[in-house]
């Protein structure tokens, strides 16, 4: 469990705080700002405070990151799920938290040259990274009881789509037909087919606004017509279908005259040759990208889902990106309201 900032409270153990509290985060002890040390009085936000968009800015190295993981942390002690995008490969670090804070927990990710440059053995680094922690901790008025609270409030999982390092998500497998309730919904259905669209065409380098693109505006019409014709649909079905679309026209012009065959066709290869590609096969596998399922777990357990996207390319992070919002936000329309806060999705 991340200690609070400020990093000077770490430098003596204050006296316990209470922090605990249903719907209330803990970030810290306030700061003096004559003295710039931290006093007593612990920072307690409303969970109900982020139940709207918001922005974390500043400088490299003044905690953005720390105060997210603060953040996802304090949600999943109250049982709020969350889904975590990490462009970066930092935030997987909320699953390294260590309820026995244990010298032999942190060996296996002691890195050996850290403790060869210090002249020390990877053991004796260990027992020092495990103190240090443990003193930070406590400064920061958490005890090892609340790290355990936090392993059995959530499941923490690492996704890793387009690759199996982590947990694989089948990101092309979200081509399948929404259930019933979201194809008669017109708003749900358009909103649903626009972020696919967006996604796939992002995936071969095509910057496509949606409604004004021919591109996407084609795609779009032969996934709906798709859909609501009952056919499951994957990435394979949708590339055949573009030089032979199941519909004669696009609004009020002929196919033909909207978008030739010989611009269908090259279009198409562009598809083609991204699923030919080596290693494109991990698109396909894996868990589906299916909100509900990575907020909880089959059994309803609340979930932490980390998502790794550091290893992609800037055009497959933002095809991921995109998709995985659009899901988020169809998911979202199906949620009844509510004045609490039910979920988090977060991007660092």
């Amino acid at each position: 469990m991340t200690a609070a900032r400020p990093r000077s409270a770490q430098k003596s153990v204050a006296a316990p705080i209470d922090i605990e509290g249903l719907g209330v985060f803990y970030f810290g002890r306030k700061v003096d700002p004559a003295t710039g040390q931290p006093g007593p009085e612990p920072l307690l936000v409303a969970a109900k405070r982020v139940t709207t968009h918001a922005v974390c800015v500043g400088m490299t190295g003044s905690g953005k990151t720390g105060l997210l993981v603060d953040l996802i942390e304090e949600a999943a002690l109250d049982g709020i799920p969350a889904i975590v995008i990490d462009p970066k490969g930092d935030l997987a670090n909320v699953l390294l938290s260590f309820p026995d804070l244990a010298p032999a927990d942190f060996l296996p990710w002691i890195e050996p040259d850290a403790a060869a440059r210090e002249g020390i053995s990877v053991e004796e680094l260990a027992r020092r990274t495990a103190d240090k922690w443990a003193a930070g901790l406590e400064a920061s008025g958490q005890s090892p009881e609340r790290i355990r609270r936090l392993h059995d409030a959530v499941e923490m999982t690492v996704y890793t789509p387009g690759s199996r390092t982590g947990r694989p998500l089948a990101m092309l497998e979200s081509l399948a037909p929404p259930s019933e309730d979201v194809l008669t919904d017109a708003e749900a259905t358009r909103e649903r087919i626009e972020s696919l669209v967006s996604g796939i065409l992002a995936l071969v380098g095509i910057n496509a606004e949606p409604g004004t693109s021919r591109e996407h505006v084609l795609l779009s019409t032969i996934i709906d017509a798709l859909w609501r014709s009952g056919q499951q649909v994957d990435f394979g079905t949708l590339v055949r279908s573009i030089p032979a679309p199941p519909i004669e026209r696009v609004g009020f012009l002929e196919l033909e005259n909207f978008y030739p065959a010989g611009d269908r066709f090259q279009l198409a290869t562009r598809l083609n040759t991204v699923a030919a590609a080596p290693g494109f096969e991990a698109w396909l596998d894996g868990e589906p990208l299916d909100v509900g399922r990575l907020l909880w777990t089959p059994a309803g357990k609340p979930r932490v889902s980390v998502v790794s996207i550091a290893h992609l390319s800037d055009a497959q992070r933002m095809a991921f990106v995109t998709l995985l919002a659009g899901q988020a936000i169809s998911w979202m329309r199906t949620q009844g309201g509510t004045s609490s806060l039910k979920a988090l999705f977060l991007m660092d």
